[in-house]
């Protein structure tokens, strides 16, 4: 295993743990609100992805590319919508 994949790995690892630690002090009450509005910010992912695209020159890595897209348009899109619906609660019925 090379030095890079260990660092790679380790810093993975403890966003995982840190990520479950903070996760879990939020009250129920807080959880839905916050998890939508992160899942619209993470349109920094999308970016990542359009980064990633000018270096991928292998058929696996246009296919890891794909779900990659995919998968982080579908989390901006799912954060936008949940979170707009919850603001339609709060707006006036009139």
């Amino acid at each position: 295993m090379s030095p890079l994949l260990l660092a790679d790995l380790t810093v993975f690892t403890l966003g995982l743990l840190v990520g479950f630690e903070v996760i879990s002090k939020v009250p129920a009450t807080l959880h839905t609100p916050l998890m939508s509005g992160a899942n619209a910010i993470h349109g920094v992912v999308l970016v990542g992805v359009m980064l990633l695209a000018a270096s991928i020159s292998t058929p696996a890595g246009y296919a890891l590319l794909a779900v990659a897209a995919f998968f982080a348009a579908m989390n901006v899109a799912g954060g936008y919508l949940v979170t707009d619906r919850m603001l339609a609660m709060f707006r006036s019925r009139s």
